[in-house]
């Protein structure tokens, strides 16, 4: 047990500060602390001992050096042995039962819009993790603690323990902070690396924080724990980000679902759009000038897939809409905002999980890594957002496609580069109509979206997320009367494909680009 009679307290973040502080002058613990907390304390009518004091030396550099002093450290580092007590005595140090510390806001500085390299920098706390970490280090002798949060269980361990801290406590408390400082170090070793010009996309150490967000009930199947983490310092709209206003809790797959959402509504701007996913794959997607009925085109694509699905927009939801969602049953709806009565109609199923993004027209789509985990290592790659545009097209048939196939054609393109590999898609004017998804063979994904069409399939237009190997995804696509398809191109069989193209009058175009989603 650690009797707690000296206390050391630096903070930059001041939460529950002045309770914290009453509790322990209260037990008779005496307190050291440094520049602003010193103040603040003061100031409320506790006494206070300025570090300085101890150290006998002021704070200096801007305050840079403040506790770097081995009248602080070895009062930090000291074991309760009687040599190294023997040494304290021999030179003067006191010993410093307790440290609260918590560091300098880099993560806010530099979240910041249009921040200096010199105000981040001088946002680099020194002094701070050197004593967490010698604290952290010293834990069977001195507690640490780090998060505002913690006070309180500090608090009422304390109480319960003889104004005493449990060993397995102060380790507890160790290990959050070492990991705290690691976190904080990480984005330190992000961000400046980011400043160097011309610096490798894909640095030789992969240092990775992120904070967990929320436990989970299980992973994929029930069998399986699972939790979901946020990353830090991510201010683009996104499932780690929305707040969840409405419903159950978020499951594994939801959450999943959701991101796929999310992502796909991003491509669609100045219209609304409406994202049906199941499974990872969106089995129905639409846009419109009218909500309700870009949700009504979405569902009729594949009305089946849709029960259970998840739905995403990417404008406000409206009262027409959520009269329409609330006609099947689905696990979660995402959106920018809800109208008052929209919300109120959808808040009528009390299991559906309503979540509100970030409207996907604001902020940036980040160039951050996408990262697929193996077991022992892990695939990093950069994002996916190359996007094609009109003029980047190159006719390869006869037959020139029309304006409104050109449309067609890049709504499509769009919705087959968020589709699993192999990925077919078929779309009459804003709206798809059949989706063959992660197939092993492209000729079965587009038999698979041709069914899913029916009579739709009729007079649509094809999107490849890859170039047919063969000809007979074209020839499968012909016989259900595709007039139109857009695909990468680059197969040694390319000029079969546009020859079967030529031969049913379809207009073909490679874009140069593809989109495969493992």
């Amino acid at each position: 047990m650690i009797k707690i009679k000296r206390a050391l307290i630096s903070v930059s973040d001041k939460t529950g500060l002045i309770p914290l502080a009453s509790f322990l002058s209260g037990i008779g613990c005496e307190i050291l602390s440094t520049g602003g907390t010193a103040s603040i304390l003061s100031e409320a009518g506790f006494n206070v001992i300025p570090v300085s004091d101890v150290t006998h030396f002021p704070e200096m550099l801007d305050g840079r050096v403040k506790t770097l002093h081995p009248n602080i450290h070895g009062g930090i580092l000291a074991q309760r042995t009687s040599q190294h007590l023997s040494q304290l005595k021999e030179h003067s140090i006191t010993p410093i039962d307790l440290v609260v510390v918590n560091l300098y806001p880099f993560e806010a500085t530099v979240s910041r819009h249009n921040v200096s390299l010199e105000e981040a920098v001088e946002n680099i706390d020194i002094g701070g993790p050197t004593m967490i970490r010698a604290a952290a280090k010293n834990h069977k002798f001195v507690g640490v603690i780090v998060n505002p949060l913690s006070y309180k269980e500090l608090i009422l361990t304390m109480q319960e323990n003889d104004n005493c801290i449990p060993e397995e406590m102060s380790f507890k408390w160790a290990v959050e902070a070492f990991t705290h400082c690691a976190a904080y170090d990480t984005i330190i070793s992000q961000y400046l690396y980011q400043q160097i010009p011309e610096a490798s996309e894909f640095p030789e150490v992969l240092n990775l924080t992120y904070r967990k967000h929320q436990g989970l009930r299980y992973g994929e199947n029930p069998h399986q724990n699972a939790a979901f983490y946020h990353q830090v310092s991510s201010p683009e709209p996104c499932v780690a980000t929305a707040q969840q206003i409405h419903g159950k809790e978020l499951s594994f797959n939801n959450i999943l679902d959701l991101n796929y959402a999310i992502e796909l509504t991003k491509e669609f701007k100045d219209t609304s759009a409406c994202i049906i996913i199941k499974h990872n794959t969106p089995c129905g997607t639409a846009i419109s000038k009218n909500q309700a009925d870009a949700y009504q085109l979405a569902f009729e694509c594949d009305t089946v897939s849709a029960f259970g699905g998840i739905v995403g927009f990417n404008e406000c939801v409206t009262t027409d809409t959520a009269r329409k969602l609330t006609s099947i049953f689905i696990e979660a709806v995402a959106a920018p905002d809800y109208e008052d009565e929209a919300l109120e109609i959808l808040k009528a199923k009390k299991d559906l999980r309503i979540l509100k993004v970030n409207s996907p027209n604001q902020g940036l789509l980040l160039q951050e890594l996408d990262m697929k985990k193996t077991v022992g290592g892990m695939l990093v790659q950069n994002r996916d957002l190359k996007q094609v545009l009109p003029e980047q097209l190159k006719v390869v048939t006869q037959r020139i496609p029309t304006e409104e196939e050109v449309t067609t054609l890049l709504f499509a393109w769009k919705v087959a580069k968020h589709v699993k590999s192999n990925a077919i898609v078929l779309a009459q004017p804003g709206r798809t109509v059949g989706v063959g998804p992660g197939q092993t063979s492209r000729v079965e994904s587009v038999k698979i979206a041709v069914s899913k069409a029916g009579d739709k399939a009729s007079g649509s237009c094809l999107a490849s997320d890859a170039f047919f190997p063969f000809p007979d995804g074209v020839e499968s696509a012909a016989k259900a009367g595709v007039k139109a398809i857009i695909q990468p191109g680059g197969s040694l069989r390319d000029e079969e494909s546009i020859k079967v193209a030529d031969q049913y009058g379809i207009a073909m175009v490679f874009t140069g680009v593809r989109h495969f989603r493992h």
